[in-house]
């Protein structure tokens, strides 16, 4: 839907760049979640932010009728990243006391498959809606559909049970530096702000140019976003049950390399010649989903629950950042660089530029993730034992 959004307001590159940059920008307020999260409890702040994150795009039902239109979108999108980054944070440490460690990777797989599964039918659902009908009545009319959405997840989130509850107090100073003092999550760090820089330089212009470039539908678009879909329904189970069993850094290493491989199925792709994207939904997927599980799973597996909040604002704002200098980047780039260019004589679009940049950039990215290790199984236990002490 931010696509269509981008496509129907006219956004220039470098705003194009800059919707991919805020969502990532938005993590820096991990630092003041985590705090927020310790002092009112996982559950409760993340019910809060989530259900507020949901609700700020409601003024975009409106932007049809509203001046300024573009700087409305742009701080709806602001804000909903902001609060939801917020309540990811607290979802987080609450999850991570909720599932016990030792079914943590079957049960987060399975749930991943699921969300797949749903986002696969929502995101048909919206294709097939912006085809067929005017976009500025069906716009709005999806987001005040995110809206009612929303507010029927937080209803239901609210059923959930709260363990963590008894560590809802003021953050001492020592839970706070605690990640700054470890040296697995160094690495980690290390890792995820160059990964996520690679990610960022042409995450924006994925969906612009098979829309733009390619000439595909809305409804094509969603197929592409459905066999992604597929591909995490199935692999994140598979990955799930590997995680329990070998743990997360591996899992890190092999879907790292295989994605960095992408981006040279996107500089065959043209709009008769569309095949080599069914490819890329199959492996970006299964990685995806691999990605997604082992970076939930490291934080919670290094930590212990009273600094599990501050591990997660670490993590989260060293990818998110540099993700958003990277999505910057990608921006300024492709439109200071609008002309077509060449490589062995093939012309290329400024899109597959960036493209090839940020699949080499992810190359280098994963020679990082051979660095890191698992926790020791006495340090992989520690949350776990506090917890059952508490």
């Amino acid at each position: 839907m931010l696509t269509a959004w981008a496509l129907w307001l006219e956004l220039p590159p470098a705003l194009i760049g800059l919707v991919g940059a805020l969502p990532c920008a938005a993590q820096v307020v991990q630092l003041p979640a985590a705090w927020v999260s310790r002092r009112l409890g996982s559950r409760r702040h993340a019910l809060w932010a989530v259900s507020l994150s949901r609700q700020a795009v409601l003024p975009m039902a409106l932007i049809p009728w509203l001046p300024w239109p573009r700087a409305v979108f742009l701080g709806c999108v602001l804000t909903s990243a902001a609060l939801g980054v917020a309540g990811n944070n607290g979802w987080t440490s609450w999850m991570g006391d909720l599932v016990p460690g030792r079914i943590r990777g079957r049960y987060f797989g399975r749930r991943s498959a699921v969300c797949a599964l749903s986002a696969c039918a929502g995101s048909l659902g919206v294709g097939l809606l912006l085809d067929k009908s005017n976009a500025a009545i069906a716009l709005p009319a999806l987001s005040a559909a995110a809206c009612v959405a929303g507010l029927a997840t937080t209803l239901l989130m609210r059923a959930q049970h709260d363990p963590g509850r008894a560590l809802a107090a003021a953050p001492r100073l020592d839970d706070v530096l605690e990640p700054a003092r470890d040296p697995l999550l160094r690495r980690v760090l290390a890792y995820q702000a160059a990964w996520s820089a690679a990610g960022g330089i042409a995450a924006a212009f994925y969906p612009v140019h098979m829309v733009a470039n390619l000439r595909m539908t809305f409804v094509l678009l969603a197929l592409y976003n459905g066999g992604i879909a597929a591909a995490k329904f199935v692999a994140a189970p598979l990955w799930g049950r590997l995680l329990d069993r070998r743990g997360e850094v591996p899992i890190l290493i092999g879907c790292s390399f295989a994605s960095s491989f992408s981006a040279a199925l996107w500089l065959v792709a043209t709009p008769s010649r569309l095949w080599p994207l069914a490819i890329d939904a199959a492996l970006s997927g299964a990685c995806m989903a691999g990605l997604s599980l082992a970076s939930f799973s490291l934080p919670v597996a290094l930590s212990r629950p009273k600094s599990r909040a501050f591990y997660v604002a670490a993590i989260s704002s060293a990818g998110g950042l540099s993700a958003a200098i990277g999505s910057s980047f990608g921006g300024l780039f492709a439109h200071a660089v609008p002309a077509p260019l060449a490589l062995f004589g093939r012309p290329l679009m400024t899109a597959h530029v960036l493209f090839l940049i940020g699949g080499v950039a992810r190359l280098g990215a994963s020679m990082l993730a051979l660095r890191l290790r698992r926790p020791r199984p006495a340090e992989a236990l520690a949350p776990e034992l506090e917890l059952r002490a508490a």
